[in-house]
């Protein structure tokens, strides 16, 4: 079971990839494995030495009665100390940010692969899609 953020590749320029636990409930881990949830709008902060998703929504779960979870709580993720600081110092220059790009289950436990990142304007935008279509076509032609 993996959950993409498709998004992420069309608006960003993936520069350094991490790999991050996260802080989930019972209700949300539940969720999680039916399927019900969407990084499309999500991103990640550093605050306070600590690393936090934001805006990341998971559905409710159906059978949760009264202990449901709120859908887009910021939740945190678990990532070494060095790690921490490694990211902050990358993201702190001008125009990076950090996206989550894949949720994904890692012998039984919930990990997200993080990405610092690089907004594209609208042109690098065209032209990923203009390379996308290239690559279709000769993929076509060798075919037969």
């Amino acid at each position: 079971m993996e959950i993409l953020n498709r998004k992420a590749r069309y608006d960003y320029e993936l520069l350094e990839k991490f790999e991050a636990g996260i802080v989930l409930t019972g209700t949300e881990i539940k969720s999680i494995r039916k399927g019900s949830a969407n990084l499309k709008d999500s991103y990640a902060i550093i605050k306070n030495g600590e690393a936090y998703l934001l805006n990341m929504f998971i559905s409710e779960y159906k059978e949760g009665n009264i202990f449901n979870h709120d859908e887009t709580r910021s939740r945190k993720l678990l990532l070494h100390k060095n790690e921490i600081k490694k990211i902050n110092d990358k993201i702190s220059t001008k125009g990076l940010t950090l996206v989550p790009v894949k949720l994904y289950f890692k012998n039984g436990i919930a990990k997200i692969e993080l990405a610092i990142a690089r907004g594209k304007h609208t042109y690098d935008k065209k032209e990923t899609i203009k390379q996308r279509d290239i690559e279709r076509e000769v993929k076509k032609s060798l075919k037969y």
